[in-house]
């Protein structure tokens, strides 16, 4: 099953789409109304809609199958409500979250350590985060190859933990053990094939697949 997670950023950063490929739609505050104006249900909604006019609102009250509303005044942001309630529901889903980068670097920081915490440290694997030139993907320790997706060239390991015996082989620029100390950002890498491998024994690090705009 695929989720598509809209968060609330503009529609200007959402990645080309195919909607068919998704199970379920869940709307992150005015992600909800992007949604339904892109012709496309809004199984789940969550936020305090504080973003959206009376009007919008009750559009998207009526629209929505299931709606979480939360306080203005919280410990979570919305977009971490939303993807709790989409991983409570569907524990084996894939969950691409869109509209979460290009605006607020705070949101962005936000929702790049998103897999991080600790309640969804199970569902690392099954997080993507994408716009229209990036694809975000999480890896705890082990051995992986990635595949390049078509209309990408740069690749980059973001070590967001210390990370032990980083090794990275298939790409343009190579390592072998290396021991990351603090959080680094290996940027600028480059695809030499159709794959990439890597592996790592501890930490988490997030691929980044990109392309110039």
């Amino acid at each position: 099953m695929n989720i598509l997670l809209v968060a609330g950023g503009s529609r200007k950063t959402w990645p080309q789409l195919d909607f068919s490929e998704y199970d379920i739609f869940v709307g992150v505050d005015r992600g909800g109304l992007l949604l339904l104006k892109e012709g496309q249900p809004l199984d789940i909604a969550v936020g305090d809609f504080d973003s959206l006019s009376k009007e919008e609102r009750v559009l998207v009250e009526a629209k929505a199958k299931r709606i979480h509303t939360s306080p203005a005044e919280k410990d979570d942001t919305d977009t971490q409500l939303a993807l709790e309630e989409a991983l409570r529901c569907f524990p084996e889903a894939m969950v691409t979250v869109i509209g979460a980068t290009g605006g607020r670097l705070d949101h962005f920081l936000a929702n790049l350590w998103l897999p991080m915490e600790e309640r969804f440290q199970t569902f690392v694997r099954q997080i993507v985060l994408k716009d229209q030139q990036n694809t975000i993907s999480y890896y705890l320790p082990g051995d992986y190859t990635v595949i390049r997706e078509a209309d990408k060239k740069y690749l980059a390991y973001c070590c967001l933990t210390p990370v032990e015996s980083l090794t990275l082989k298939e790409s343009k620029y190579l390592l072998t053990q290396q021991q990351v100390s603090v959080p680094t950002s290996y940027a600028s890498n480059e695809f030499v094939g159709d794959t990439a491998a890597f592996s790592f024994t501890s930490g988490m690090i997030a691929v980044i697949q990109s392309k110039d705009e």
